[in-house]
């Protein structure tokens, strides 16, 4: 019969360990010769606990690291050039102390444009006209206007960027309007602003309140991407 304490299973993974005998390969027993074998000790079973754990905390390492330069590399994603147009009186005379023009400039860049510059000019249509077709003949992937796109009877910014484009994006037009109503931004809903295209060049009308430049270029930097890869292999 077999006593009590034979029977006790070992009581923890060390203890079991500490059990084990292990011979290597190259020692195998043949005949008489005396068996050599490896004992792993508590020490060993230490051991190996700490370098799992080094592992463990290493791998977690690289995985953040990772995950770093995956957002490191969207953040600096060239989208293309951009140019922003503040169409305001004041803004053309110096006088407007809003931060318009460079917030638009910092969404952009946020969103991984290059911004060329950020030209103001006055609510007249040929000015508008001409620093749009400016920005298109130089080349840039996306020009924003900012301003004149009301009822008001100098609100003129869709009547100059008419003429300019090839094709409307209705789409467009309809989401920002749709969006800034939505977020609040009555001026943004009512906004008469147009998007389209014109040669290679995106062309949007955005209502002057911070509210609706936040919301209009939340709702274009997504879709920007996809539009200027389908003009460049138009």
């Amino acid at each position: 019969m077999k006593s009590p304490d034979s029977e006790k299973a070992p009581d923890s993974l060390g203890a079991r360990l500490r059990t084990v005998t292990i011979t290597p390969p190259d020692t195998v027993p043949f005949g008489d010769v005396d068996i050599s074998a490896m004992v792993i000790g508590e020490a060993d079973v230490v051991a190996a606990d700490a370098a799992a754990e080094q592992l463990a905390v290493r791998a977690e390492e690289i995985e953040a690291e990772g995950l770093r330069m995956r957002s490191l590399n969207l953040a600096e994603e060239d989208l293309g050039r951009a140019l922003v147009v503040i169409v305001d009186d004041r803004a053309a005379h110096g006088e407007d102390q809003s931060l318009i023009g460079p917030l638009v400039g910092e969404l952009l860049e946020e969103a991984g444009f290059h911004v060329d510059a950020v030209v103001a000019v006055e609510s007249d249509e040929v000015e508008i006209r001409n620093a749009l077709n400016t920005a298109v003949i130089g080349g840039v992937d996306l020009v924003i206007s900012v301003g004149g796109v009301g009822v008001a009877g100098r609100d003129v910014t869709p009547e100059a960027t008419a003429d300019l484009l090839d094709r409307k994006l209705p789409g467009i037009e309809e989401a920002l309007r749709s969006s800034g109503l939505a977020a609040g931004a009555m001026d943004a809903g009512l906004s008469r602003g147009l998007a389209g295209i014109s040669g290679q060049t995106i062309v949007v009308n955005l209502a002057n309140s911070r509210a609706a430049v936040r919301d209009g270029m939340a709702t274009i930097t997504p879709m920007a991407k996809h539009l200027i890869t389908s003009i460049s292999n138009f």
